[in-house]
């Protein structure tokens, strides 16, 4: 899918927005990148899901889909950094849409993710892709290897292990794929959106040919995710060696409205922003080894 107009023409103009400096468009280039889709229980799925306008999107075996997708950017105007994305695939609407087909007519059922953590290398990305996106992004220790054969990500925090992703790397990255993505997060109790675009050469897996483990960690931010009833085999596979990729500036928001009044901000609010810095420093990388008896 090609950058919008409105994007492209103002290429090379500046933004400061709460004192994180900008050169529009907001951009990567030279990124790496992997995904891995699992099934998943679609009615422990829902239950994550706050307010009414977000449903987990159903398959054709009545199976929801967690998605894990790892973004290496190497070259972005806030420095680099990796950002680790643990999500539920859902549409928005009044109801639940039909099985299968929001995976064909993604704008008529505003098919996207829902995040359900995003931990990332440094401060300035969680200033940023919080206070101004509303993704829930923290800092983290995390790391992102690309080998002969496997691409892995592993996600410590505060010396925990949290979280791990293996895939078998793709021979080729030929497949080439120019998509639009939505984020959907949940933040000042609002529904936040916001869009990227993604242009990259890409090797996909599908099936019995996706192949890849999955360890899910004790630690409090992830711990949650055993009871979602993932499967441990993925059934598709995805790998981008050279990625670029483009943010919109343009983001929606909508209220999260309660059958009774809400008495306290969930489950973060701008004090969890307002006063972090613009640091690029990134934490040790990730040293745990013994994180085989994690796997699903």
């Amino acid at each position: 899918m090609s950058i919008p107009n409105r994007i492209k023409a103002y290429t090379g103009r500046y933004a400061l927005v709460d004192g994180v400096p900008f050169t529009m468009p907001v951009q990567t280039v030279n990124a790496q990148a992997f995904m891995a889709g699992f099934f998943c229980d679609y009615k422990k799925a829902a239950a994550l899901i706050p307010g009414i306008q977000l449903h987990p999107l159903r398959l054709w075996n009545g199976k929801a889909v967690f998605v894990v997708t790892v973004v290496n950017y190497i070259n972005t105007t806030i420095g680099k950094y990796i950002e680790y994305s643990l999500a539920l695939a859902v549409t928005r609407g009044a109801r639940p849409a039909p099985p299968m087909l929001p995976a064909v007519f993604m704008s008529t059922y505003h098919t996207g993710q829902f995040i359900l953590d995003l931990p990332v290398s440094t401060e300035i990305s969680v200033k940023g892709g919080k206070g101004i996106w509303g993704m829930p992004k923290h800092r983290a220790s995390l790391d992102f290897t690309v080998g002969d054969r496997m691409v892995s990500a592993q996600y410590e925090d505060g010396g925990q292990f949290a979280f791990r992703i293996e895939i078998e790397r793709p021979t080729n990255a030929r497949i080439p794929l120019g998509v639009m993505a939505t984020n959907y997060s949940h933040f000042r109790n609002m529904l936040m959106a916001s869009y990227i675009y993604f242009n990259a050469k890409a090797g996909i897996r599908l099936g019995k040919k996706a192949q890849g483990s999955l360890y899910i960690g004790d630690h409090a931010r992830t711990s949650f995710l055993r009871s979602l009833g993932i499967e441990g085999k993925p059934f598709f596979t995805l790998f981008m060696p050279d990625t670029t990729g483009t943010l919109d500036d343009h983001f929606q928001c909508w209220f999260m409205t309660y059958d009774t009044p809400p008495t306290k901000v969930t489950p973060e609010g701008m004090e969890s922003v307002i006063d972090l810095g613009l640091s690029e420093t990134w934490l040790p990388a990730p040293s745990i080894t013994d994180y085989a008896r994690f796997k699903i």
